[in-house]
């Protein structure tokens, strides 16, 4: 029976003792089958995949659009610094409004909100020609706006997590979701080589504008696509309880709830309760891990190729950058499958702060290694890399079953918007670093290995999640 149907009864029909309706079935249309789950987790994969590809292409194209517009490196990574603080701010306010108006609504407002993005970019020239310092804030705006894409893959682990736990709720299926969820997360290392070819493709053709330009064209598919994405169950059954109680339909509402396994009472703002209750602590403590790891994910990754190929560095010169786009790329796609297997056996908390602790003593040991050893210094770049993106698909999911629905694609949001927030503050303090006169290797020491050592030790304070077991809420 549906809602409708429910609340449209006549009088008469709705005496039911409580005891009775916590026995029937929830209403069919809440329902989902595992066609749907497996469609909702493929759109969800190519929308983070193109998500990526908007999100990578700026950093591959800046130095490019720089050199069009006259900036010196200076104030292009300026500018890259304001936009990387707009795209926390976007990427942690479309939580609160996924909590409020649907999972399915805020994956199509984050693909919809990325695509205009890249279309919006493809004009900035234009717009800085008739005035810089308009063009100037006309970028920082449209490229905050692509934060929606960067906050994609946290919308899709509050989505993923609640279809997953509605359709894989025995122990025999439940354990596998850690996997199926690495494989959608496994779209970063598919839109960035996405990203890199469009680059090698377009960029003879149409210079940096043309990259942008087609980089919103996927849009049109998922959103098509979008049509069949069902609900996440769980949103609708908070929804229908806040509804009935709102109506002033309090024993209908305590029913529904006592039937669905959910809380009763009245519910704060999602941006107040995550904060509150037994939101706060995984709040506090996988926001400040993810922050932290960040930090070390802008020395290694991020900036990488700086760190390995400079004199202060590890002097080694890549004439081929293909080589350190597939050794990254790889490295990052199979270390998500490993981490999104390994989570489901041993907890997604232990797999986290475990591998985080191993990658710091990997950069750890190929600072250490003798400059100019092309072998062992890959080796162990790349072993690190393994161990610091591969556990992101056990990360996001780990939020995801952290927070109960009301607070989920908020605390979600917010703890991935940290991410952001990190490589600020990192960006800053490798500037200093380097900027006082140290070199490349004890930079990416203190402000690679010691955070990311300390994300791993940090991650262990959140709460204990079974792999085993889904929360109903």
């Amino acid at each position: 029976m549906s809602t409708s149907e429910h609340l449209q009864d006549p009088p008469q029909d709705r005496t039911v003792t409580s005891t009775a309706v916590a026995d029937s079935k929830p209403p069919m249309a809440h329902d989902v089958t595992s066609r749907d789950v497996r469609i909702a987790s493929w759109i969800c994969f190519f929308a983070w995949t193109f998500a990526v590809y908007d999100f990578v292409l700026f950093g591959n194209l800046l130095p490019q659009l720089a050199a069009s517009l006259g900036w010196s490196e200076a104030h292009s990574t300026e500018v890259n610094t304001w936009v990387t603080a707009g795209t926390a701010l976007v990427a942690f306010a479309i939580g609160p409004l996924t909590d409020r108006i649907g999972r399915r609504k805020g994956i199509l407002v984050a693909v919809a909100g990325a695509a205009l993005a890249s279309l919006l970019t493809a004009t900035v020239g234009w717009v800085y020609g008739l005035a810089a310092g308009l063009g100037l804030v006309f970028l920082v705006v449209v490229r905050s706006i692509a934060g929606l894409g960067y906050a994609e893959q946290a919308i899709n682990a509050a989505y993923l997590n609640e279809m997953f736990a509605h359709r894989y709720s025995d122990p025999a299926k439940a354990k596998r979701r850690g996997l199926i969820y690495s494989l959608v997360q496994s779209g970063w290392p598919v839109g960035s080589v996405l990203a890199a070819s469009s680059v090698y493709l377009l960029f003879p053709i149409g210079g940096w504008e043309l990259c942008f330009a087609v980089a919103a064209l996927p849009a049109v598919f998922i959103l098509w696509a979008g049509r069949w994405l069902k609900e996440s169950p769980q949103f609708l059954r908070r929804k229908e309880v806040d509804e009935l109680r709102r109506a002033g339909q309090i024993d209908e509402a305590r029913e529904r709830s006592a039937a669905y396994g959910i809380s009763m009472g009245e519910e704060s703002s999602p941006i107040t309760a995550v904060f509150r209750g037994t939101s706060l602590r995984p709040t506090l403590v996988i926001g400040s891990s993810f922050l932290l790891n960040w930090v070390g994910v802008l020395s290694f990754s991020i900036l990488g190729t700086s760190l390995l190929t400079a004199e202060s560095g590890k002097n080694i010169s890549f004439d081929n950058a293909l080589t350190i786009l597939i050794i990254s790329n790889a490295t990052a796609f199979l270390g998500y499958l490993f981490h999104g297997w390994l989570g489901d056996r041993i907890g997604r908390r232990n797999t986290i702060g475990l591998a985080w602790i191993v990658c710091s003593l990997c950069f750890f040991a190929m600072l250490q290694a003798p400059d100019g050893n092309f072998p062992l210094i890959v080796a162990l770049y790349s072993a690190g890399l393994f161990f610091l993106i591969g556990p992101f698909s056990a990360l996001l999911f780990f939020t995801g079953e952290s927070f109960p629905v009301h607070t989920r694609a908020t605390g979600s949001s917010l703890i991935n918007a940290s991410g952001q927030v990190g490589a600020i503050v990192g960006g800053v303090l490798i500037t200093a670093t380097l900027a006082a006169g140290q070199s490349w290797e004890t930079a990416t020491l203190w402000w690679g290995c010691l955070p990311i050592l300390a994300a791993g030790l940090l991650v262990f304070a959140a709460p204990n999640v079974d792999p085993r077991t889904v929360r109903p809420d």
